[in-house]
């Protein structure tokens, strides 16, 4: 049962100020459960730094143990959710952030594509679609959709893995479009484009 979502509000984001916990965030999301000491490694910072950092992600609840792993005092973390946080007064940089992510793990894989097995074709998909939806439609689609989600494994522990498988990220977007339409002319050319007067 995956955590409830974590909500960013004004106080919660207080527990990203610090770029180094956005960029330990990151790597959570990107590469799954890691301990201090490995992210240390990944990001040139002291076990410590990271330790401290995770500990403070954890008491604003973007981060969480992983319940039995590691050995001794090794502790593992994990992000506390696999949805998207919702959009909130004050959290434009931290959804920047994972926009960012989110396009770069994209890039990524667009340049390793063409090595793609064949039986993963199937399993790929790039695409979009968009839809007319009252507030109320939007919040019952991610749901069902987050639903769907729980049917399947997390990737917290690579050992646990079936034969076969292989790490996949499930990447969604869901917001209102701005009222003017992308189709639309912009101001200055829907202008040339009226009917002019007698000069």
């Amino acid at each position: 049962m995956p955590a409830s979502p974590v909500v960013p509000g004004p106080h919660s984001l207080r527990g990203l100020a610090h770029p180094l916990r956005v960029r330990i965030l990151g790597l959570l999301r990107e590469h799954g459960a890691s301990t201090a000491t490995r992210l240390a490694g990944r990001l040139g910072e002291s076990s410590g730094a990271t330790s401290y950092h995770l500990r403070q992600l954890a008491a604003y609840g973007f981060v969480e143990d992983v319940p039995g792993r590691g050995v001794r005092r090794e502790r593992w973390w994990r992000v506390a959710s696999r949805s998207s946080a919702p959009v909130a007064a004050g959290a434009e940089n931290y959804l920047r952030s994972v926009a960012v992510a989110d396009f770069q793990r994209l890039q990524d894989f667009l340049g390793a594509a063409a090595d793609l097995p064949p039986e993963w074709q199937t399993g790929v998909a790039i695409r979009n679609v968009a839809l007319r939806l009252t507030p109320a439609q939007a919040g019952e689609l991610l749901s069902r959709i987050g639903a769907v989600l729980t049917d399947y494994p997390v990737d917290d522990d690579p050992d646990l893995a079936v034969p076969g498988s292989a790490r996949v990220v499930f990447q969604w977007q869901a917001f209102p479009l701005p009222a003017r339409s992308a189709t639309s002319p912009p101001p200055d050319q829907q202008t040339r484009n009226e009917p002019r007067g007698d000069r």
